[in-house]
């Protein structure tokens, strides 16, 4: 198996009271999670899908987690079987070569930095609200003399001028504060 799904889990048998947050406690010890699509259907239990960096990090956290009680709930935890469609790196094929989107380059040349975010925000929350504007491939929180602020990469320039243009003084939120970001 390659691509995606060869550092994508699927984790079944969550407890219906799952946030994204506690996922991410359980599976981080294992390696870089570049994704976690959590879906919370309206019969129990609870199932998401985990992708890593690494496909021998999904490996361990299959060979770590399967079967571990999490609040009382025994998780099923395996490879992902497909059925999520393409990831935006197999989408646009990444950057090519060497520096593939997952590969020895993180970053690139389309970058936006983010101002005035509250200083409880996460780089998660960051990408969530970025996420409108297109395919990301390095997102980072920071802090200096003004506050707290984000470096947002994008794959590409239509999508770094779409997220200038359209997401430039908007309301980002998390689960403990508003800010209006620029």
């Amino acid at each position: 198996m390659s691509g995606r799904f060869s550092r994508t889990i699927y984790v079944g048998n969550l407890p219906s009271d799952i946030r994204e947050w506690e996922v991410e406690d359980i599976f981080y010890k294992y390696g870089r999670i570049l994704d976690i699509e959590l879906k919370i259907p309206l019969r129990p239990p609870c199932f998401c899908f985990v992708e890593f960096e690494d496909p021998r990090d999904a490996e361990d956290a299959i060979r770590g987690r399967d079967g571990y009680n999490f609040d009382g709930c025994r998780l099923r935890v395996e490879l992902a079987h497909g059925g999520r469609g393409q990831s935006s790196s197999d989408r646009r094929g990444g950057y090519g070569g060497a520096a593939a989107k997952f590969g020895v380059s993180r970053h690139s040349e389309y970058r936006v930095i983010v101002r005035g975010l509250p200083s409880s925000a996460s780089w998660q929350d960051l990408k969530d609200h970025m996420r409108k504007a297109g395919d990301m491939c390095f997102v980072e929180i920071s802090h200096d003399s003004d506050g707290t602020f984000g470096i947002v990469d994008f794959t590409n320039y239509d999508d770094m001028k779409y997220a200038i243009s359209k997401l430039d003084d908007t309301e980002f939120r998390n689960p403990w504060a508003r800010a209006y970001i620029r």
